[in-house]
């Protein structure tokens, strides 16, 4: 059993070089996980793969159900969880195309269960979420990018934002004044989430697009298609060299 995870997103549905073993479907107190879990053997190194959108990519960022993600991995043994997702940039160095770690994030979601806590509780917990991101696992993996020469960046506030809609000029504007440096729409809860069940849990941002306001003219779909097709295919590269070494 592998207690390592890849959660993958838009333009990660599947794995590429991934030696499948099994395809397990589990049943969680929280529902249903957003795809069967994919077990297999990546360049030598077990572990497990999940869309996180869907086996066909069809679960919005607000309808993705990631209590019951989180909890699956958690319950079969996974201790550690590398998360790829497609973002917009919004600082000068998140150029389309390039892979950022973030190592803060900024929660604008609403209406998503946001926490394990809540329900036949002994006592009111809380978690320590100062530091969102497992700086182990993401240590590791800046490493590997850097000998990769994959010119990733290695700081950056993520927004995580509702969706699915993209953003307005002036919210991305909003995200800008708060520190943000990046958004997305899928980092929160899942980050907290893992953070509640002890698991270490990295992101690994794809910028797909330049955020509203920030590049010319309309976001164009084409354009994104295009961006994190190169984007990904960093990740892979750096997926390849930085497994084994775990």
């Amino acid at each position: 059993m592998s207690d390592l995870a890849i959660i993958g997103g838009t333009g990660l549905t599947t794995l590429n070089g991934l030696n499948i073993a099994r395809r397990e479907m589990r049943r969680t107190p929280y529902g249903e996980p957003s795809a069967p879990f994919i077990h297999g053997d990546f360049c030598g190194t077990e572990v497990v793969f999940l869309a996180r959108h869907g086996s066909g990519h069809t679960i919005p960022p607000h309808r993705v159900n990631y209590q019951a993600n989180l909890w699956a991995l958690q319950d079969m043994g996974v201790r550690r969880v590398i998360a790829v997702a497609a973002v917009g940039g919004i600082r000068a160095d998140m150029v389309p195309g390039r892979i950022a770690f973030p190592d803060q994030i900024i929660d604008y979601t609403y209406g998503r269960a946001q926490t394990f806590f809540e329900d036949d509780l002994s006592n009111v917990t809380h978690i320590d979420f100062t530091e969102p991101y497992c700086g182990e696992l993401r240590g590791h993996l800046i490493q590997v990018a850097r000998d990769l020469d994959l010119q990733a960046v290695e700081d950056g506030t993520y927004g995580a934002t509702q969706g699915p809609r993209l953003e307005t000029a002036a919210e991305i504007n909003r995200l800008e004044r708060d520190g943000c440096d990046l958004v997305g729409m899928t980092g929160m809860p899942e980050a907290a989430l893992a953070r509640e069940l002890g698991l270490c849990y990295c992101a690994c941002s794809v910028v797909a697009n330049w955020a509203a306001g920030r590049g010319t003219g309309p976001i164009s779909l084409e354009s994104i298609d295009a961006n994190l097709k190169n984007g990904m295919a960093r990740v892979r590269t750096l997926l390849e060299r930085a497994l084994p070494a775990m």
